[in-house]
């Protein structure tokens, strides 16, 4: 399996939402990164909101 195809800078702020190590961030399966960013996004309170 080869590192998702992320920038530097994403992996390390899903790396602090998720609290988990940026290295396992980078080897995570995609199913389960989109998994746990959906998790997240509906925890989040409203962040979500058009900012145009």
């Amino acid at each position: 399996m080869r590192p998702l195809q992320i920038s530097a800078e994403t992996a390390q702020r899903l790396a602090k939402a998720l609290n988990v190590p940026l290295e396992k961030i980078m080897h995570m399966p995609q199913h389960i990164l989109i998994q746990k960013m959906m998790e997240l996004e509906k925890n989040s309170p409203g962040d979500t909101e058009d900012r145009s």
